[in-house]
């Protein structure tokens, strides 16, 4: 069974019923690590040799995000700039994450409505997340399309319940080893037949 590191950044988890639901959903998983990167690191001195440790020991890579600006959360950043060093991540001796799998999970307070070319926000989900995206090809990652919860403040409890239970079932269909062959040009992983079965 494959081995997924979650690594989750919200500066303010405990005032979000949406992170609070996925997370608690999947947090007990076999195989599955939850690095959250506010609480492990309230100073941001981020302790680059243990993550590294982290990333080697896990075949699948999860970053677990609020969608703050079209971005991630600051930590978030900061963990990038620090951890992915030239060389080890990437560079000509750098194969630490070569093969790996690599996603975002997020959350945005817009409707997918709002993310397109005709939407107030003007680009896609996935166009914003190039950076992300790019940052798995340079390291050699096979980078997934994201797992997307939108809309947040208006989502009803069954919503939020159908979403966390997707998640659960993604995590599981990750680990059994879920190639990117089965995504067909989805735009998001919630999209995928696999997680539309009841």
């Amino acid at each position: 069974m494959k081995k997924i590191l979650i690594l989750f950044s919200h500066p303010k988890f405990e005032k979000s019923r949406v992170n609070q639901a996925l997370i608690n959903h999947i947090k007990d998983k076999d195989h599955v690590t939850i690095q959250d990167l506010y609480e492990e690191y309230p100073d941001f001195h981020i302790d680059v040799v243990k993550e590294k440790e982290l990333l080697s020991q896990h075949d699948i890579i999860i970053w677990h995000h609020p969608f703050y600006w079209y971005s991630c959360p600051s930590i978030m950043k900061q963990w990038m700039d620090m951890v992915l060093e030239f060389n080890w991540a990437y560079g000509p001796e750098g194969n630490a994450l070569q093969n790996k799998t690599c996603l975002n999970v997020i959350t945005t307070g817009g409707s997918r409505e709002v993310y397109c070319s005709e939407g107030y926000n003007s680009f896609t989900i996935r166009q914003f997340l190039r950076p992300f995206e790019q940052t798995a090809i340079l390291c050699g990652m096979t980078y997934f399309p994201p797992f997307a919860v939108m809309g947040t403040h208006t989502l009803s409890d069954e919503d939020l319940n159908d979403y966390k239970n997707n998640y659960g079932k993604l995590i599981d269909l990750l680990q059994a080893d879920l190639s990117i062959n089965d995504f067909d040009n989805k735009s998001f992983l919630n999209d995928i037949p696999q997680l539309k079965a009841t």
